[in-house]
């Protein structure tokens, strides 16, 4: 047999175990592992206890009580701002803590000898509302996955599947579907300005706001009511001004064999609304000069159909976390953005247990990273790393996802987004809103301002 039928063996063997009806689903027994207290599983499914090293502590139900002062709206103040580091990893030192660093991570010390990644006590900030605890829980016992792995079916609101399938390639796609439902709040409006600095460190800051629309974390609400949209999403330039006036729209469909998703432009020089179906898989994201694809957003998102799925395991890694110095107001952008990766002074890295995923190339299909490897914190469902490879197999791009818990929700997620170029020595940093207002998430919309119409009327005005 030759490799490429053993590939497309390998792939319809796949795709027979997500259809069989040993679907994701676990007994009432293994449910009643979860839970806020007294259960060796949280209610997302990370394990509770500690480590036996002692340098990852017990979760303790993360971060709930805002710092005294703290006012919504505001920036959020560091919980854990009196914590100092516990050591630093260079390039010097790197190869001293083994697999506890990613291939990408490595391949930043090798590419950039002033690179480091500075360690603090780990801190199990990760939090949600009681209602996304309560919804998880249930759906442990009723989620599946349907059409090859593009769909969830019969879970509402919270992670559809808080305890992964023994198999791995049920794991696989059940983990990064957990990513992609983790919850977001209902409705929010943002800043996620980006730049992309030259090798010298000169950027144009690219404005961008952003307003999202997830009928599936409306309380009550099932998967009939959203109609098979997930993310009502709206994104519009307002600077520089060659780019002001660019507007996207997406509706990010939850089953994407049933319907792909759904996105449209307006073009200020043409006034015109039309189609967008390239915004979708590796073709490059808003403003990006090519340094991120539209599939990048949040780390991951979109349909998964052109890549094999795998759970590797689970491992203690060194990841970006509780990231609050780079999120602050008091942090100007010339002191943040630098030539080659963010400051790393503003950074901090925390050791934690991370779901490890493998995805590769389909036989037939294309994109230019034929293999991707996801690190998925095991609290929040965040991916919060990703290493990236060309055609020839060797690491291209390595990403990562500094992030915070939004402790007025709660949740935990992303406050910068990197996606570092090893190749040409670039990057690109999204979510820039240190000198913009905050992360909204008591915004208020309705689907009717997410149509085209919707779209064309805002463009005009």
């Amino acid at each position: 047999m030759t490799m490429l039928k053993k590939t497309r063996t390998a792939a319809l063997v796949a795709f027979a175990l997500i259809s069989t009806a040993a679907l994701a689903k676990v007994s009432p027994q293994e449910a009643a592992k979860l839970g806020m207290t007294g259960t060796p599983l949280t209610p997302m499914g990370a394990e509770r206890a500690g480590n036996k090293d002692g340098t990852i502590p017990e979760w303790n139900g993360g971060v709930t009580t805002p710092p005294s002062g703290y006012k919504v709206g505001d920036h959020h103040p560091d919980p854990f701002a009196a914590d100092k580091p516990l050591f630093t990893i260079t390039a010097q030192n790197y190869k001293d803590y083994g697999d506890k660093v990613s291939a990408g991570q490595i391949g930043m010390f090798e590419k950039y000898k002033n690179w480091k990644m500075v360690v603090y006590p780990t801190r199990r900030s990760a939090s949600y509302p009681a209602r996304t605890y309560e919804m998880t829980i249930k759906n442990a016992t009723t989620g599946e996955l349907v059409d090859d792995g593009e769909g969830v079916a019969n879970v509402a609101e919270g992670v559809p599947f808080p305890i992964l399938d023994k198999d791995p390639v049920k794991a696989g796609y059940e983990a990064v579907w957990n990513h992609k439902l983790k919850f977001k709040g209902v409705a929010g409006l943002r800043w996620a300005n980006q730049a992309a600095p030259t090798a010298t460190g000169a950027y144009t800051l690219t404005r961008i706001k952003e307003e999202l629309l997830g009928l599936y974390y409306k309380p009550g609400n099932t998967l009939k009511d959203i109609n098979n949209v997930l993310i009502y999403f709206y994104q519009e330039v307002v600077a520089p001004p060659r780019l002001a006036g660019q507007v996207l729209l997406v509706h990010e469909t939850l089953d994407s064999k049933k319907e792909p998703r759904q996105a449209w432009v307006y073009n200020p020089g043409q006034r015109r609304v039309r189609r967008a179906p390239n915004v979708a898989y590796d073709n490059p994201g808003t403003a990006s000069d090519g340094l991120r694809t539209n599939d990048q957003t949040d780390m991951y998102n979109g349909a998964m159909d052109r890549y094999d799925w795998k759970f590797v395991g689970k491992k203690e890694m060194y990841v970006p976390y509780n990231s609050y110095k780079a999120h602050s107001d008091k942090v100007k952008l010339d002191d943040l953005v630098k030539p080659g990766f963010i400051n790393p002074d503003l950074l901090r890295y925390e050791l934690h247990r991370v779901y490890v995923v493998e995805a590769t190339l389909k036989a037939g299909q294309r994109h230019i990273n034929p293999r991707r490897t996801f690190y998925i914190d095991e609290d929040s469902w965040q991916i919060l790393t990703m290493d990236h490879y060309d055609s020839a197999g060797k690491l291209w791009r390595y990403s990562e996802a500094p992030s915070v818990t939004y402790y007025e929700v709660p949740l935990l997620w992303s406050t910068l987004e990197t996606h570092h170029d090893l190749k040409s020595g670039r990057y690109i940093v999204s979510g820039l809103d240190n000198q913009e207002a905050m992360y909204d998430f008591s915004y208020q919309t309705t689907p009717d301002m997410f149509t085209p119409q919707s779209l064309r009327q805002r463009g005009f005005q």
